[in-house]
């Protein structure tokens, strides 16, 4: 049996981590191409980094530009925050699970095809003046 639970969840609760945070899950690409565009952004201003992600051409910045969007309003409607005091504290990707296919070829070999997911997450803080 489980001792002392309100005691635990309590401890648990004091030292969660209260920054805004915003997770896109089961994106359909590979993490190594998240992390490219993720590294341009990370720790700088929301505005800068929302005018890199609009001005760039690769494919995963239009689903990181998302989440980036969606952390900024959670910033702003559950603590109450501007979004012109935020800057990106953390952001990475982690490799989800990948969907596994075949591709039949000729004298009845076989390709296997792994279309690879990953699961985007940023996290904003305010700017210390």
């Amino acid at each position: 049996m489980a001792k002392r639970i309100k005691e635990k969840t309590a401890k648990i609760q004091e030292n969660k981590d209260t920054r805004p945070c915003a997770v896109a899950k089961y994106v359909r690409m590979g993490a190594s191409k998240a992390k490219r565009v993720l590294d341009t952004i990370r720790g700088k201003e929301y505005n800068v980094a929302k005018a890199i992600l609009v001005n760039n051409t690769s494919l995963s910045a239009a689903p990181v530009l998302k989440v980036l969007n969606s952390a900024a309003a959670n910033a702003e409607h559950n603590n109450g925050l501007n979004k012109d005091d935020l800057y990106v504290a953390e952001c990475f990707a982690d490799q989800g699970p990948s969907f596994k296919r075949v591709s039949f070829r000729g004298r009845g070999g076989v390709d296997t095809i792994i279309k690879r997911t990953c699961h985007i997450t940023i996290i904003l803080d305010v700017v210390k003046k």
